[in-house]
């Protein structure tokens, strides 16, 4: 597989999670409405529900993916989002709608966690950062038109038809891995199965300080980026009233994510991880600051133009941290890079989960909740890098 094939092919699998919580979200109101859910901050469940299956089941396919291979899991995983989609698709109350978000979430847990190992299987250092950022540059155009793909195929299919949507697309990221991606994880490497090693795994990386304070800083900030996507819907349907714009809205500020993406693929290898995640968290930390205080001087509602104007370069800080943060904490596990990308990624994907729900949930027709949140956790962030550098 040459390289250009492999970030395309890791960038689509990567995306599966963000493609079932972004497409999703211009149906809400009306799963709401067909499956009579009366409290519209309960809707936000679908989203939450996703994101907590992802969490709890990245520890499970990290240390399976060690001992049978990277691609056998990738490919059950997939299989398994699909009859999350099904058990979605034929959903006649909400609470079943949220088993099979769940579902959903369990089977998408094994390509977000195995497409970091297999990416670690073959890079490391700056070469790691450089190859993730290039990933997540082609990656973000899903968050960037799903939103939009979800509102087309709502408007002609109905709200079940997304789901359909992501079956399809599973089901062709399955053949094409199951057809063309190659074994990363050599015999030689393999390790036996067993809870001892899991355990010892498991203690690796949370008694590692690095590794577990950029975890915790990664968490930080996706807490809030969670915060803001259970609650993006209402936030610019309801507080702004943009209707049938929203996707364009979230669109274009997920467009400043994948901008920072490619610039980070540019210029990590001259300048270095350490270096650019110092720039862009203390970009962060003051637009988010600046942010807090024009909601707070606007009783909530600032004018949409001005939300804009801070949200955009606030979210092209956020993406040149994701990747790097992830990096750094992943480059001290090589030797366990898949039970490592494991405990990482459920650590990070639970408490960003529970957190960033709570935030949502916290949604009072202002942004009051959502400004506050990203400035108190950037500066968190911030602490946890100084922690890890101490």
């Amino acid at each position: 597989m040459r390289h250009v094939e492999f970030i395309v092919l890791m960038a689509l699998i990567m995306s599966l999670a963000a493609l079932s919580t972004d497409a999703v979200m211009p149906a809400l109101p009306m799963i709401g409405q067909e499956l009579a859910t009366t409290d519209d901050n309960r809707r936000q469940l679908v989203i939450g529900a996703f994101l907590l299956g992802m969490a709890l089941a990245q520890v499970l396919f990290g240390p399976l993916s060690d001992s049978l291979g990277r691609k056998p899991i990738l490919l059950f995983g997939i299989a398994l989002f699909g009859a999350g989609c099904l058990i979605s698709i034929w959903a006649p109350t909400f609470e079943t709608m949220i088993l099979g978000r769940l579902t959903q979430g369990i089977g998408a847990a094994a390509p977000r966690v195995l497409a970091v190992a297999i990416v670690r299987d073959r890079f490391e250092g700056r070469q790691m950062a450089k190859t993730v950022s290039m990933i997540m540059t082609v990656s973000i155009l899903v968050p960037v038109f799903a939103p939009l793909v979800g509102q087309g195929v709502l408007t002609f299919t109905g709200w079940r038809g997304i789901f359909w949507l992501a079956l399809v697309l599973g089901g062709i990221m399955a053949a094409w891995a199951g057809w063309r991606l190659p074994e990363t994880l050599s015999d030689a490497h393999r390790h036996p199965l067993s809870f001892r090693r899991v355990g010892r795994a498991l203690i690796e990386v949370v008694t590692h300080r690095t590794v577990i304070a950029y975890l915790m800083a990664t968490a930080c900030l996706f807490s809030a980026f969670v915060g803001y996507l259970t609650s993006a819907q209402q936030v610019f349907q309801e507080t702004y009233g943009l209707g049938g714009l929203f996707p364009f809205a979230f669109g274009g500020l997920a467009g400043s994510i994948g901008l920072a993406a490619f610039v980070n693929s540019r210029v990590v290898v001259l300048l270095g991880m350490r270096r650019l995640v110092y720039m862009a968290l203390f970009g962060m930390i003051g637009l988010a600051l600046t942010f807090a205080g024009i909601a707070f001087v606007f009783e909530g509602i600032p004018p949409l133009w001005l939300t804009f104007l801070v949200l955009a370069p606030m979210f092209f800080c956020h993406g040149m941290l994701f990747g790097n943060l992830n990096a750094m904490a992943m480059q001290p596990m090589g030797h366990i890079a898949g039970s490592a990308a494991a405990v990482i990624g459920t650590v990070v994907t639970a408490i960003s989960a529970t957190v960033g729900s709570l935030i949502g949930q916290a949604y009072d027709g202002t942004i009051l909740p959502l400004a506050f949140a990203f400035a108190g956790f950037a500066v968190l962030a911030l602490g946890f890098c100084r922690w890890a550098d101490r």
